[in-house]
């Protein structure tokens, strides 16, 4: 889980990457945004599955955590097939995902709530904030087909997976799977109430 969890952040943190679309292209940009998401979903199934027969805050936080994944998955892919597709296409590769961000900081929320002293519940939340304004930066405004503000989008997204990212490795390393370290990864590890 927590690898996965890892490997997906790293490839959100390097996909918006000022300067990464064009080392590598767009249409590696997109399939790097692609697999990030393949892998998020991965780890929220793994964490799904385990935080089934955790606290209620932990069900429910992880549960809504994977929906999210599932609208990036969607997003992401759009924006793989477009990049394919569009010879042309040299714009942002990835526009964040406004259902999967408000998964995601519903989840955040919920987890912190269950465990506000916790670093990673802190830091997991700091991560969901980022997502949700580059999902509002990210905006395509219809009248004039601009991004709202691109750089801002990707930064935030940038700074979302590194938070993300600082969470998956504390999980890694604690990685003695019993109760309580069922939502590490995403600084989850909510206590039973």
């Amino acid at each position: 889980m927590g690898l996965c969890f890892a490997a997906g952040s790293t490839c959100f943190l390097i996909g918006p990457f000022p300067g990464y679309v064009d080392l590598v292209g767009p249409e590696a940009d997109a399939l790097t945004l692609f697999v990030g998401s393949i892998l998020f979903t991965a780890g929220g199934a793994f964490q799904s599955w385990i935080a089934w027969r955790q606290s209620s805050a932990e069900r429910w936080a992880a549960l809504i955590q994977s929906a999210g994944t599932l609208f990036f998955n969607v997003t992401t892919y759009r924006a793989l097939s477009t990049a394919l597709s569009n010879p042309d296409y040299d714009k942002l590769v990835w526009r964040p995902d406004a259902f999967g961000s408000v998964c995601f900081l519903v989840s955040g929320v919920i987890a912190y709530r269950a465990a506000p002293r916790q670093w990673q519940s802190k830091v997991n939340l700091l991560g969901c904030i980022f997502f949700g304004i580059s999902a509002v930066a990210g905006y395509v405004v219809p009248e004039k087909g601009s991004i709202l503000d691109l750089a801002a989008a990707n930064w935030n997204t940038c700074l979302g997976a590194a938070c993300f990212l600082v969470c998956a490795i504390a999980s890694v390393r604690e990685s003695s799977p019993g109760p309580g370290d069922v939502a590490a990864a995403r600084g989850r590890n909510v206590e039973r109430a």
